[in-house]
Order: structure tokens, then C-alpha cells, then sequence
């Protein structure tokens, strides 16, 4: 048996793949690359001509959408919330927030910060893009305020491991402070799941 290839950079949106790979305890051959790999692997173009990270490839195709990824990891396990559940369009919603209103914006932040040259980076743009970010994430502060542990169908799913990785890049771009109270303690608990701690620990094996 083949087994499902996951490009990764170390704490890349493709984080969040390797978290449900090993909350889902499925295996993957792990490829880790150095970010960007735009700039310095060039022969992952042969893989994805996006140059972008995840990509996932499996029984010869390929997907390069980290939240579609979780999707296929989670279908089958308690991490995937099914149509007959309450909040199975919670579930969805969260899983779209993720990346159009919570990633972007912290995504801006990381160009200006670390991937353009100094001269070229943004201080304006960087505080911009943080008040943005911290607007849209009350709505994890507000999801968590009726007491609940995790975010939607009284369990762990695929929803917190994509909105977990996007409040936890947030903490590694000093963006902390803009997160409320219960987020923050909702986002220790993700932090110290073995699943979380595992994924780290694969990411700076040499």
C-alpha cells in the first residue's frame, strides 16, 4: 500500500494537516520542505506548480488546500461532523472561516514581516492587518462564550484544529493580545492535545 505523501513547511497552513493526520492516526510518507518553497525547492514544482504548501498527493492526485485536506484526513473519524449532526453547517462555516477571514489576514502580516526584504517591509500594513485579524476573531471568542471546550458538536473536529492553527499563528506573530480570554484558554487546550504535540515534533525531525 501506497501511503498519502504530505508536503510541509515547519508551522505552514500545512500544520494544520499534519495535526488531523495524527489525531486521525493515519499514517503519511512526510516530505518536509524550507519556506518558501518558491525560493528554495525548486524541484517541488514538478509536484505543485502552485510552489505552495500543503500539497497532499494520493492515488495520484493531488490537493493543495489545507482545509480540503483536513476534509479527506477527518472523513470517517469523530474529527468529521456529518449531515445528520446539528451542527453539521456550523461545522462548515468554520471550516471556510478559517482561511477567507481568519489565515488571510495574518498571512499579509507574515509577507511584511519575514518574506519580503527589509527594505521592503510594511509596518502600517502589519498593524493593519492585525486590527483586521482581531475584528474576526471574536467570533471565536463569542463561540466559546456559552462555557462549551471546543468549538462545535460538543467534541474536537477537523473546525478546531483549522481555527486552532490560525489563533496559534497568531501567537507566533505577536498577535496574542488580540486574542479574548476564552480563545486563549480554548487554544491551550488545542496546544497541548498529543496530536498537536506530535505534529511539532515531526516538523524539525532531520
Amino acid at each position: 500500500m501506497t501511503l498519502p505523501i504530505l508536503y510541509h513547511c515547519a508551522d505552514a497552513r500545512s500544520l494544520r494537516c499534519l495535526w488531523a493526520v495524527e489525531e486521525a492516526g493515519i499514517e503519511v510518507d512526510l516530505r518536509l520542505l524550507k519556506f518558501p518553497p518558491r525560493a528554495f525547492e525548486p524541484d517541488y514544482r514538478a509536484v505543485n506548480p502552485l510552489m505552495t504548501v500543503p500539497g497532499w498527493v494520493e492515488d495520484g492526485r493531488l490537493m493543495t488546500e489545507s482545509v480540503a485536506i483536513c476534509e479527506r484526513i477527518a472523513e470517517g473519524t469523530p474529527l468529521e461532523v456529518r449531515r445528520s449532526e446539528a451542527d453539521y453547517w456550523d461545522w462548515r462555516n468554520w471550516l471556510h472561516r478559517s482561511d477567507a477571514t481568519l489565515t488571510f489576514p495574518l498571512a499579509i502580516m507574515i509577507r511584511y514581516t519575514r518574506v519580503e526584504v527589509p527594505e521592503r517591509r510594511l509596518a502600517q500594513a502589519v498593524d493593519d492587518y492585525k486590527a483586521f485579524f482581531a475584528g474576526r476573531a471574536k467570533s471565536i471568542e463569542a463561540a466559546l462564550a456559552d462555557g462549551r471546550e471546543w468549538l462545535v458538536a460538543g467534541r474536537f473536529t477537523i473546525a478546531d484544529i483549522v481555527i486552532g492553527y490560525a489563533a496559534f499563528l497568531a501567537t507566533t506573530l505577536g498577535a496574542e493580545d488580540v486574542l479574548g480570554e476564552k480563545t486563549t484558554d480554548w487554544l491551550a487546550r488545542c496546544m497541548a492535545r498529543d496530536g498537536f504535540v506530535r505534529a511539532r515534533g515531526r516538523q524539525t525531525a532531520t
